[in-house]
């Protein structure tokens, strides 16, 4: 049942000992569900692992830009990576300390760059010759220095899903080893730049240490070339990426993989930077839906929920797997059935051929691991209303997103 915040208790399922029945009955379906202990045990799993080496773990806002979400990871001590203006302004919501913001992303807007350097964020993390010559010339024109590490792309096979690998040379993401070291070189070529720091990020998803360990030895090698010329530098950033568990993976442990990096980087003198999202949040969240009807088709038992791709679309985008537990568990033996929704997609499944347990209309569902990348890839498409969020914490559950309302469709159009 994962780590130990989804547990049954009397056949109903819980979150932290809450009752998933209880709240459904008090804000509909679907809805997204946090546990706040997970997230926090999660994030605190890196912090004790790094505890005796320089470092700032910085929350990809990618991964669930819930603001709760976000406020619990910043008084917990939390940095930030963002790699959009909308993220910094979620940031500036909750507080956060500019110092602790990392800027990444490949196509940065001229704007999204102002907003970084008027904020004063910690490093931004550029991504091409191109991209370091435009936050130059506009560091220039607001008379602003700009702290900015070099994302290197160091060609390893992350050995992950395609679309979530970025560290290969066929990736847009990142310099060559080679040019980053004529940039690091020419310094003189960016003289309202300030080189802080050395970036690589290869993938998401990852499940074995050997691909982490692999980039770190590429960014070592690179700071042992630049030597003397690299002594501004503060910080090595080895972006994020670790897996987690949805099927039958086995990735590492978080303690496991921070200590690894630890290990390997203490001796380089430099403060590490963290850039983890998944492994925080993603088994924190299930998708609770009710199911609408139960379908024999002619080779298949189809069961429709009320949730659809537009609030969960990992598993037509990615394939990806999620594992689906009853709300109440049922009696009966299990049997392949395809979990879809109600939009008009053949892709709009969460699951096919799974084997479940008898369900029946009104019946609830909870779909597992979906705290990362599940709410913050949803969508209004067929114009559904995107769903609540709900967090349990201290014994208790809240409201976090109001479900959507009608108006809220079209509240930005115009007749």
């Amino acid at each position: 049942m994962g780590m130990d915040s989804y547990r049954y208790k009397n056949a109903a399922l819980c979150c932290d000992g809450l009752s998933i029945a209880a709240i459904a009955d008090a804000v509909g379906t679907p809805f997204y569900l946090y546990s706040a202990t997970m997230i926090e045990r999660n994030f605190k799993a890196f912090e004790n692992a790094l505890y005796d080496v320089p470092h700032l773990t910085c929350f990809a806002v990618k991964a669930n830009s819930n603001l709760a979400v976000l406020k619990l990871l910043h008084d917990l001590g939390s940095g930030f990576d963002i790699v959009s203006q909308g993220e910094l302004y979620r940031l500036e919501k909750i507080g956060a300390d500019a110092k602790r913001i990392l800027f990444s992303g490949v196509g940065k807007r001229d704007e999204e760059i102002v907003a970084g350097l008027q904020t004063g964020i910690l490093q931004f993390n550029a991504e091409s010759k191109d991209e370091l010559q435009r936050i130059n010339d506009l560091a220039s024109k607001y008379s602003i220095r700009a702290d900015v590490g070099v994302r290197i792309n160091p060609g390893v096979d992350p050995k992950t899903h395609a679309y979530i690998a970025t560290g290969s040379e066929n990736h847009k993401f990142g310099i060559p080893m080679d040019a980053a070291q004529r940039i690091y070189a020419e310094p003189r070529k960016y003289p309202h730049l300030t080189f802080t720091g050395i970036s690589c990020h290869i993938g998401s998803q990852i499940t074995e240490l050997r691909p982490f360990q692999e980039a770190v030895e590429s960014l070592q090698r690179l700071v042992v070339k630049l030597g003397a010329r690299g002594k501004c530098l503060k910080f090595l950033d080895i972006g994020g990426g670790l897996g987690i568990r949805y099927d039958k993976e086995q990735p590492p442990s978080i303690e496991e993989y921070a200590r690894s990096l630890a290990e390997q980087t203490r001796s380089l003198n430099l403060t590490l930077l963290l850039e983890p999202g998944r492994s925080i949040v993603g088994k924190a969240g299930v998708l609770v839906t009710k199911v609408i009807l139960t379908k024999q088709g002619a080779r298949k038992q189809f069961v429709v929920v009320d949730a659809g791709m537009n609030d969960l679309i990992r598993p037509t985008l990615y394939g990806a797997f999620h594992a689906i537990d009853p709300v109440r568990k049922p009696a009966g033996a299990c049997r392949p059935m395809d979990v879809v929704g109600p939009i008009c997609e053949t892709g709009d499944f969460f699951a096919q051929n799974r084997l479940l347990p008898p369900v029946k209309a009104g019946d609830l569902l909870a779909i597992r691991d979906v705290g990362a990348y599940g709410f913050s890839q949803a969508s209004n498409y067929n114009s559904r209303r995107r769903a609540a969020e709900v967090m349990v914490q201290n014994g208790s559950f809240r409201v976090i997103r109001e479900r959507e309302s009608f108006e809220d469709l079209v509240k930005l159009e115009r007749l």
